[in-house]
């Protein structure tokens, strides 16, 4: 497997990621068999797209014992809610989402954070604007708080 330097954060990513949205309907036994077949394959990048609540668990149960062997990363400002993937800036709804996220996954923290949903600066609101804001509180907390370590 071919592994690059992740911008400016010092990690060394495979090539290959897992997008974990196409996990979503499998079993988790099937989760623990393709989470093994990346293990195999040198594949350590994985991209927590859908917030699905069941994807999450599954996934939490396959990283039980090898956490460290991945780079996952979280996206922000997004909630499940009424079984639908939904974009937010909510303060209290994005911190809701990111600590269920840390719970699902049986992780204490997340190595990337990525703001879901931004197409076009001008869509975000002022505050949002500058590197660290208060609308999405896991990433101004992660600057003390080790559940979130990049962005």
């Amino acid at each position: 497997m071919e592994y690059r330097k992740l911008g400016r954060t010092g990690l060394s990513v495979s090539a290959i990621g897992l997008g974990c949205e196409g996990f979503i309907g499998m079993t988790k036994e099937e989760t623990l068999r393709q989470m093994d077949f990346a293990i195999v394959q040198g594949i350590n990048f994985m991209d927590m797209h859908s917030s699905n609540p069941e994807l999450r668990m599954n996934i939490g149960k396959a990283l039980l014992g090898r956490r460290s062997q991945f780079v996952i990363q979280g996206h922000l400002c997004a909630t499940w809610e009424n079984e639908q993937y939904l974009r937010t800036r909510d303060v209290d709804k994005t911190i809701a989402a990111f600590e269920e996220q840390l719970r699902l996954l049986r992780t204490d923290y997340l190595d990337i954070g990525m703001i879901h949903y931004v197409d076009d600066e001008k869509r975000l609101p002022p505050r949002i604007r500058r590197p660290y804001h208060p609308a999405c509180p896991p990433l101004e907390a992660g600057r003390e708080n080790p559940a979130y370590r990049h962005e």
